[in-house]
């Protein structure tokens, strides 16, 4: 039998995908018992008045009270904290992000220092200003929740039974997109990746004569905001199907640049469904196609929704998102089901 040929069907064959199967389920049930336990030595750091800020029912409305602009917030934040304590926080956020992920939250939250600095507003830009928030109570077979927020900064997880994990909705922006004056952190540029792969696809889609520009001018604003649940946006832009292997391959690696700020299990489950319905995802920019010229540009599918813009500071000021329509605070895991008819 040709060796292609046997290759195909060994890769397709039932047990195969069962193995497969299974194998995810053991590493989100890894992830999840990774969660459950950093969230509980966290909790159990916390003497009775902090506890009283960080913890809420996981029913809570403040579960799904986010917000990415300086603000006052709920949770128990950064400077109420002591050094093992907030090295508790950091092990919480190790059992969900990254290495890169861990990364850009760093030096999202290093550019509140910065600002202060340069602003000379302290009580406006604090880096310590970071909520976290525990909803529900941690337990490998239960349902629960946990936030980690600030400006710029809000990282939503929901836990059903050690089986499903919700990673939306997570939003990482940063003021400046690039710090560009004389200053130590010069040159400091979280979202780099984001914004530099989606122009590079966008300029060759527009060269090629791909519809991908649907605006001269860029909403201020991504527009899906802070809204606790989504709808579908207008589609605009080109479909992955109307693309080149090539450019659809550069609109995967856009992707994966968002997901894999996420751990590589919480990143492969969703990489995996999205790339199972590429062919329907659609991606279009409005703005500006030159560096430092203000755009949006978002990637858009049945439910999953990437927003980004960059207009404020005359295009220095990055706003990014990822949303799910139906599985923000992880609705789907819960039967809180949206409608799909749109």
């Amino acid at each position: 039998m040709n060796k292609i040929l046997l290759f195909t069907l060994f890769a397709a064959s039932p047990i195969m995908a069962k193995e497969s199967s299974q194998a995810d389920a053991a590493a989100l049930q890894q992830v999840s018992s990774e969660m459950t336990s950093a969230a509980k030595a966290f909790l159990a750091s916390l003497d009775e008045a902090q506890a009283a800020k960080a913890r809420f029912p996981f029913d809570s409305d403040e579960r799904m009270n986010w917000a990415y602009v300086p603000k006052a917030r709920k949770g128990i934040p950064l400077e109420e904290l002591n050094e093992k304590q907030i090295s508790l926080v950091r092990e919480l956020l190790k059992s969900a992000l990254s290495d890169p992920g861990m990364n850009k939250a760093d030096a999202i939250m290093s550019l509140e220092a910065f600002l202060a600095e340069i602003e000379k507003r302290p009580e406006l830009r604090n880096p310590k200003a970071y909520f976290t928030s525990i909803f529900g109570e941690p337990e490998d077979s239960g349902t629960w929740g946990w936030r980690y927020e600030g400006h710029h900064l809000s990282l939503n997880y929901t836990l059903a039974g050690g089986k499903a994990i919700a990673v939306t909705p997570s939003f990482f922006a940063a003021n400046p997109g690039e710090i560009k004056i004389d200053h130590e952190m010069k040159g400091t540029r979280p979202l780099a990746a984001e914004e530099d792969l989606a122009r590079a696809l966008a300029g060759t889609l527009a060269e090629n004569g791909k519809p991908v520009l649907f605006s001269e001018k860029a909403p201020r604003e991504i527009l899906s905001a802070g809204d606790r649940k989504i709808t579908q946006l207008q589609p605009v832009g080109i479909k992955a199907s109307d693309m080149t292997a090539a450019q659809q391959d550069a609109l995967m690696e856009l992707i994966a640049e968002f997901a894999n700020r996420h751990r590589k299990e919480l990143a492969e489950q969703d990489l995996k469904r999205i790339k199972a319905n590429l062919a329907n995802l659609r991606f279009g920019w409005a703005g500006g196609l030159k560096r430092d010229e203000p755009y949006y540009y978002r990637i858009q599918g049945k439910d999953f929704l990437v927003e980004v813009a960059n207009v404020q500071n005359n295009g220095n000021h990055i706003h990014t998102t990822w949303r799910d329509r139906s599985n923000d605070f992880g609705r789907d895991l819960l039967g809180d089901h949206v409608d799909h008819e749109h």
